[in-house]
């Protein structure tokens, strides 16, 4: 069973979303909130495996929320606690949307999301993968990075502890690829990829692959590039 919050400040969407959830048979809904605060407070009560965030909500929003369910998660040094959270919003390109992102949010939906790829986003995040693809990171986090980039909610001094491989494969996820790809690339199995990798996300306090992603704009391991023409 994944076990899953619902954080949204519409109770027609959150009973809606909750309803669907309770249909099916491999989901539990353990917990609703109507704003940040509640979600962080229910969120630490009922341990979920993923948080369905909205983004804007009275008080604490999505964005808040999220840092602080995370930080609280990795303070408690358990990995295996900590949720995954699933961003709702109304805008496929929205400037929060990055910012959850940095923030260590798994993804995004959008609210009109049908209901069978709803169900499909959460197992996704739930076995550790990022929602998005490669062509909707890479077009989400250039529409956002085309300005410098912002100072880091995390010591990124933390980099210089990385192994030279542990840096390399962090870079490659930064350009978004799979650890399919990456092992093909640099001729390794794929289990070594995600070992790498997690021992990369560990040293730097990071909880999600899409996390990595805006990291590595954010350091200047990847780079924004402008349209030709």
């Amino acid at each position: 069973m994944i076990r899953v919050l619902v954080a949204d400040d519409q109770e027609l969407i959150r009973a809606g979303l909750t309803a669907l959830l309770r249909a099916a048979p491999d989901l539990e809904v353990v917990g609703e909130a109507s704003d940040g605060h509640e979600a962080v407070q229910c969120a630490a009560a009922t341990h979920p495996d993923v948080i369905l965030m909205d983004i804007r909500m009275p008080g604490m929003d999505g964005i808040a929320a999220t840092k602080r369910i995370l930080a609280d998660s990795l303070a408690d040094g358990d990995a295996s606690r900590t949720p995954q959270i699933l961003i709702l919003t109304t805008f496929d390109i929205d400037e929060y949307v990055y910012q959850a992102l940095r923030a260590g949010a798994s993804g995004f939906l959008l609210k009109q999301t049908p209901a069978k790829r709803l169900l499909s986003a959460i197992h996704t995040v739930a076995a550790g993968d990022v929602l998005l693809s490669p062509t909707s990171t890479q077009r989400l986090i250039e529409a956002f990075t085309l300005a410098p980039p912002e100072a880091p909610d995390h010591d990124t001094s933390q980099l210089f502890a990385l192994t030279a491989r542990e840096l390399e494969i962090f870079t490659l996820v930064g350009q978004t690829l799979s650890n399919h790809d990456i092992a093909q690339k640099l001729c390794l199995s794929q289990a070594t990829v995600k070992t790498h990798l997690n021992r990369a996300m560990s040293k730097l306090g990071l909880s999600s692959r899409a996390h990595v992603v805006a990291t590595a704009y954010d350091c200047g391991l990847v780079t924004s590039r402008r349209p030709a023409g």
